[in-house]
């Protein structure tokens, strides 16, 4: 990735960045209900730093760099645009934050359709794995309108959550049948989103279990969808894990955040999911697999470190324009 110069940094961050807020607010979401709240709210400042520094190259670009913005807006890591908004509100409203964590959502709900149809309307035929994110995405919203129902004691915001629900889920299995499963042992870091779309979808399907809206059927059905959202999700975790383990991919690419992200919201779907399901022995797995998920983050935080040393090197080794070779 080269950027201009006399541009900052920033300005090269491609939309795939997104993950790595995605994946240090699932962290701190983790931190918080496992009761390492301090650890918690460094994971979040991180986040929300991140977040502000893409939504602000976001409106750069809008504003500035139409065409850029246009071509960026037509692929599916666009969609980590909502998918980190709803993460950081999610984890907002744990702190109480609600205006915050409503106006996020907002945000996100307007941002969601007009990015998801660019996304829906440029799918190939072989995609990777970042083409479950239009699933992650609207199970985002989901997760993020049944808090605010929940703080706000409203019915229609988790009405809306249980619609976009369904409507992820039927997003996943669209991009399922168009996944091109080579991926899974040659994919560069977001295959693993095949997985953490259905612990999100979990994880949405938790707190709409746990409302107070849906009782009876609903509520049992809502239950048992969950469970086995939450069961696939753990097959897709094995099964991309012994990939790993057999074809392993050391080097840094920015799409292994989308790698942490999944390996974090696994964790906290079985945190989230244990209590609503009945499901008590959820609880330590949950806690086992958040910190892998920590240590995922701080392994790519430490290859991300790496490359830039090494490329700092490179380019004061590389000889001038002027330099003729001997």
């Amino acid at each position: 990735m080269s950027i201009p110069p006399g541009r900052g940094w920033w300005t090269g961050l491609p939309p795939a960045a997104g993950a790595a807020v995605m994946a240090a607010g699932i962290i701190s979401v983790g931190l918080y209900l496992t009761g390492h709240e301090t650890a918690s709210l460094v994971a979040l400042v991180l986040a929300v730093a991140l977040w502000l520094v893409l939504a602000a190259d976001f409106t750069a670009r809008l504003v500035g760099d139409r065409g850029r913005f246009r071509a960026e807006a037509d692929t599916p890591a666009a969609l980590t645009a909502v998918a980190a908004t709803t993460v950081i509100g999610t984890r907002l409203s744990m702190l109480g934050w609600q205006t915050v964590a409503a106006a996020l959502l907002a945000l996100s709900a307007v941002l969601w359709p007009g990015l998801l149809l660019n996304v829906l309307g440029h799918w190939g035929r072989r995609m990777p794995g970042a083409a479950f994110l239009g699933c992650v995405a609207t199970q985002g919203l989901a997760v993020l309108a049944t808090a605010v129902a929940a703080s706000g004691g409203h019915d229609w915001p988790a009405r809306a959550a249980l619609a976009a629900f369904c409507l992820g889920l039927v997003l996943y299995v669209a991009a399922f049948l168009r996944f091109d499963l080579r991926e899974v042992v040659g994919g560069a870091g977001d295959h693993w989103v095949a997985g953490g779309a259905l612990s999100i979808s979990a994880l949405a399907g938790s707190k709409l279990t746990a409302s107070p809206v849906w009782t009876g059927t609903a509520h049992e059905v809502l239950r048992n969808v969950t469970l086995a959202m939450l069961a696939l999700s753990l097959v897709w975790y094995v099964v991309l894990l012994t990939a790993e383990l057999r074809h392993p991919r050391p080097r840094y690419d920015i799409r292994r955040w989308a790698t942490v992200f999944p390996l974090g919201m696994t964790a906290v779907a079985c945190l989230s999911v244990a209590d609503p399901a009945g499901v008590a022995w959820l609880l330590p797995l949950g806690e086992v697999l958040l910190w892998i998920a920590v240590g995922a983050w701080l392994l790519t935080f430490a290859a991300l470190v790496a490359s830039h040393a090494k490329a700092r090197i490179n380019r004061r080794h590389r000889p001038g324009p002027g330099t003729m070779a001997r």
